[in-house]
Formats: structure tokens, C-alpha cells, sequence
């Protein structure tokens, strides 16, 4: 099998499994770009660079995918192909030009769905059903290339995003795997996307996890999945304290138990019950205030119901 000579830039799991998909199907492997570990991050994933040493790879921790010395290294690898595997950064067109027969991007998400970033998120955040991975070409706009290779996972009704991120790293372990030999030899499929069909959502920052209260018991439920640990987090601010909600399932549709309040957090028994505004009731499985269960805050201030904001 030919080599075929590659710059791989990547970050995060998916980073390193790729890497190591194409490292053991025997390609030539000229340079790994990463990004430095942020010290303030809780990297709860492998490490890029400490892989592509251990295989002897060169890598480099440019600021930006912007530096001239960085075009100046890949004009004179004239790698075959590069791949980007989660890289965080935007790939320059001259970049990308300097692959003789292509670049491609591996996506968290069955494109042309979830284009733009934190696709696992945004897929768990809306409610959806399976998600996977594409690989496909690197143009000017993100996440628009045709496409190479897909591969869908299912997401569960109590999946976290970090289970479902999980999957999609073996999806994406496995569309590559498949995809590689047919690159080599000319033979990948370039399917077109039809960008109408998809849709594009940006970046989430932590105030994305606040939990508008007037939604329903599912929208709440799915956003408390899309950012639980390791991300941020789902949280309400109530008074003066910020409540943090990490696992969530919702209860058999019946009655509410209580009906004067619009949306409340109460303690029945041995659990914690948020009645919803739409009338539909969620267990709160896993929360936090500082070092302790909302449920042991409440009992320790006096509290058996709290009336949420919103």
C-alpha cells in the first residue's frame, strides 16, 4: 500500500484515535500540528502531542493556524493530504493548498446537520436522536466539503453529550479506517452536501448552561445532558447561590404534585423533584451547590421548595 505522505492537525480524542488509525495503517506521517494544553482546562482527554511523540512524529504548538513559518513547513512537506481531527482552529485556503491531493476534516456530526462547532452538544441540546461522524474536504466555508465517509451512533434518552462523544470517537475511528485505502488509491466517494438540508450553530460558552425555567421538562432535561461533567454544566442562580443540576430523568407523565408555583424545586422523600412549567416533572439525580448535593443545601437552610426564576 502506498504511504502517502500526511500533516495531521488535531487535538482532543478524536485527535489521538485518528492519529493512531492512520499511524497503524502504515502512513507516512511528516508532521502533527497541535494546540498547547490550556493549564486553566480540565483535559479529560489524551494528548495529542505526547502520541505523535511516542511515535516519533514531529509537533509543533503553533499560536495560530495563521503563521507564516507554518505555510513556509508545509510548502516544503508538499504532504499528499492533510487532516484536521478536531483541531480547534480555522485552516487557512493556502494551507489547505499545499495538499497535493486533498484536505479533510473530521466532524463531530452527520453533516450537513450540526455544522459549526461543539456538534455533540448542540445534537444532545436539541433533542436528537443519533449524531455520528463525516469526514470530508476542507473548503473556504466550515464544515461545507464534500464528503468522504459517514458513520451514525445513537444517542440515548439519558445520554450525556460525553457518552455520545464517546461513540462518535469510534465512529470517527471507523469512517477513517474505511476511508484511508480508498483515498490512497483514488477511489473515496466526493458526495456533495446540500447545506439547506443542515444546519450551523456556534460556539457554547458556560452561561449557555443557565436553565430558562419556562421551558418544557424535556427542553430542560436535554440541556442538562448536553453540558453535565466534564463540561460546564447546567445551572440556575436562586437566591444568591448558583445551583448546579448535572443528571436529570424524566418521571411518567401524571399530575403535578404541586400546582401553586410555575416551576419549583422540592424535596419529596428521598428525592429531588423540579416541577416543570409545563406540568411534567424531572428527577434530579445529580446536583451540586459548592461541596454539596442541592438536596443537603436545602435541608441544611430550612428548605423543602424552592420557586424557580424565570
Amino acid at each position: 500500500m502506498k504511504k502517502g505522505r500526511c500533516v495531521i492537525f488535531a487535538y482532543s480524542e478524536v485527535g489521538v484515535r485518528c492519529l493512531k488509525v492512520l499511524h497503524s495503517m502504515g502512513a507516512d506521517i511528516a508532521l502533527v500540528v497541535t494546540h498547547r494544553d490550556d493549564p486553566n482546562e480540565h483535559r479529560w482527554y489524551g494528548s495529542v502531542a505526547e502520541t505523535a511523540a511516542g511515535f516519533g512524529i514531529p509537533v509543533i504548538e503553533p499560536e495560530s493556524a495563521a503563521d507564516p513559518a507554518l505555510l513556509q513547513r508545509l510548502q516544503t512537506l508538499q504532504p499528499d493530504f492533510i487532516f484536521s481531527f478536531y483541531y480547534r482552529h480555522m485552516i487557512g485556503t493556502q494551507l489547505l493548498a499545499t495538499a497535493r491531493r486533498g484536505a479533510l476534516n473530521m466532524h463531530g456530526s452527520l453533516l450537513p446537520k450540526f455544522r459549526g462547532r461543539a456538534p455533540v452538544n448542540w445534537a444532545v441540546a436539541k433533542g436528537a436522536t443519533e449524531t455520528g461522524a463525516t469526514l470530508h474536504y476542507m473548503v473556504e466555508k466550515p464544515d461545507a466539503g464534500e464528503i468522504v465517509g459517514q458513520q451514525a451512533v445513537p444517542i440515548l434518552g439519558d445520554d450525556n453529550a460525553r457518552e455520545v462523544f464517546d461513540k462518535v470517537v469510534v465512529a470517527a475511528e471507523t469512517v477513517l479506517w474505511v476511508a484511508w485505502p480508498k483515498l490512497l488509491d483514488g477511489a473515496a466517494p466526493r458526495i456533495a452536501q446540500d447545506l439547506t438540508a443542515g444546519s450551523y450553530f456556534g460556539r457554547r460558552t458556560p452561561e449557555d448552561g443557565r436553565i430558562d425555567w419556562r421551558a418544557s421538562a424535556k427542553e430542560i432535561h436535554d440541556l442538562v445532558r448536553a453540558v453535565a461533567p466534564p463540561y460546564p454544566g447546567a445551572f440556575t442562580d436562586v437566591q444568591g447561590v448558583r445551583l448546579f443540576i448535572h443528571r436529570t430523568q424524566r418521571r411518567p407523565s401524571g399530575s403535578r404534585a404541586d400546582q401553586s408555583c410555575r416551576a419549583c424545586l422540592q424535596i419529596h422523600g428521598d428525592d429531588l423533584v423540579v416541577e416543570c412549567a409545563d406540568g411534567e416533572q424531572l428527577n434530579v439525580l445529580e446536583s451540586k451547590v459548592g461541596d454539596e448535593t442541592v438536596t443537603a443545601w436545602m435541608r441544611r437552610s430550612g428548605l423543602d421548595r424552592i420557586e424557580l426564576p424565570g
